[in-house]
């Protein structure tokens, strides 16, 4: 039989172990509590994530920014050409200013032999005005007695229609300067006394598109014989409902498509012959890895706003050590020369080795989206250092980025398309205007050579 004091004892012991089950979960719960307001505090923006800009709540301050500081000054650089307004030597007009009298004595010097002293020059544009041009066929009688008329040429259809040179502006002001169709018709009656209809912009940019299909096609041709392919996506409303805008570009060229899904069906639709030997460089997105390219490359741009969220959120050495890994080994591909990739590298063994160390070291199950960024490095561990075995290959996927992001500035400043074909027309004629400033040609001229285009 226990003895009051044993009871008492006993009595304290219970209460003990209660106390220290309660303040073991209540620790649990402001640890839970601690990271949900770390990850109130610490919000996913553009610097830290694959968010854009635009979506930012506030943006970040400029020490936030990724790129690393220089010791440039601002503006440009010794050594840099400078561009002025300069004379040409052959102008349009000329206009003397002659003296008559002299401003000392009054003397008359109309007469006197005079020299060019100095020349000064105006840039100008004239007045715009839009030319009608009248075509006229004429009825002949043979002399075998048949009667016929001659014949209209093929682009010229309708009793009154507009010409290639209004199809092409409308194409460059709508595709490339992204235009919605209120300001574009201000535009044409304003400054070229064209009037138009939102059908008739309608129709000029379905004649456009429908001509450029054959450029389309050598770009998209272009791209699937490539060494190294960049791809992205983009979502963009048509008529409400969601939509996606996808692309793979090269250095050279650049393929856009407008979709209705994000998955395998796009890229098997749009890119089922891609060459087997391409690298395919990407932002890790699950679908680009069913496209049967030979090697990927994980964007490393991606990767580190990724882990500069995580090192905010959870103030942990492993992001750190994973970020800098990335950014020792942009810095060595910047290193390496051609030589280089033919032979072992011992910085590129180094680098391999610290993210196999990376890899397989333990992260505490709490911090459960780090616990899976590594689960997803570790499934495409092989796709990470690509870039350091082929000079062709980028560590990132900005320039498919940059392909892309035209299609949300036709949405900032346009708004939704109402119609796929709307949206189809833009991807084809997005696809020409990029593939011109690749290759540094003149847009509103590329253009017009497609407008000129007749398809058989």
């Amino acid at each position: 039989m226990q003895t009051p004091e044993q009871i008492i004892i006993d009595g304290q012991k219970q209460i003990i172990a209660l106390l220290l089950e309660e303040n073991k979960q209540l620790k649990l719960r402001i640890q839970a509590m601690e990271q949900q307001v770390a990850r109130f505090t610490t919000r996913k923006d553009s610097h830290n994530s694959s968010i854009p800009p635009s979506k930012d709540e506030n943006r970040p301050k400029r020490t936030n920014n990724l790129r690393e500081k220089s010791d440039k000054k601002v503006g440009g650089q010794p050594g840099h050409e400078g561009k002025t307004l300069e004379m040409t030597s052959h102008p349009d007009e000329i206009i003397d200013h002659r003296s008559s009298f002299c401003p000392n004595c009054g003397g008359d010097v109309s007469r006197l032999p005079s020299e060019v002293s100095e020349t000064r020059q105006v840039v100008d544009i004239p007045v715009i005005k839009q030319i009608v041009t009248e075509h006229r066929v004429y009825q002949y009688r043979c002399t075998c007695g048949h009667v016929f008329q001659s014949d209209f040429p093929l682009d010229v259809q309708w009793k009154v229609s507009y010409g290639k040179m209004l199809e092409s502006l409308m194409g460059y002001f709508s595709v490339r300067q992204y235009l919605p169709f209120k300001r574009l018709q201000e535009l044409m009656q304003d400054v070229f006394g064209v009037s138009i209809s939102e059908g008739g912009i309608h129709c000029l940019l379905n004649r456009l598109a429908d001509k450029g299909i054959t450029a389309y096609e050598m770009i998209r041709q272009e791209v699937l014989g490539s060494k190294v392919i960049g791809t992205d996506e983009t979502g963009m409303k048509v008529d409400g409902v969601r939509h996606w805008f996808w692309t793979w570009q090269t250095k050279l060229a650049t393929y856009i498509a407008a979709s209705s899904n994000r998955g395998f069906d796009t890229i098997e639709e749009h890119v089922a012959e891609i060459s087997e030997k391409a690298v395919l460089v990407h932002d890790c997105w699950r679908a680009h890895f069913q496209t049967p390219v030979g090697k990927h490359q994980l964007c490393t741009v991606h990767l580190v706003r990724e882990l500069k969220y995580f090192e905010e959120v959870y103030k942990l050495a492993w992001p750190v050590r994973f970020r800098i890994m990335l950014v020792e080994a942009q810095q060595l591909k910047n290193r390496m020369t051609l030589a280089d990739y033919l032979y072992p590298v011992h910085g590129r063994s180094l680098l391999e080795k610290e993210l196999d160390s990376l890899l397989s070291e333990e992260i505490d199950p709490k911090y459960k989206d780090l616990v899976a960024f590594q689960k997803r490095i570790i499934r495409y561990k092989d796709h990470v250092f690509t870039f350091l075995y082929d000079p062709a290959v980028p560590s990132h996927n900005n320039d498919s980025e940059k392909a892309i992001r035209n299609v949300k500035v036709k949405q900032k400043v346009s708004g939704q398309f109402k119609a796929i074909s709307g949206a189809e027309n833009f991807a084809i004629l997005r696809s020409i205007i990029d593939t011109a400033i690749k290759n540094k040609q003149d847009v509103l001229n590329a253009l017009n050579v497609v407008a000129h285009y007749n398809r058989v």
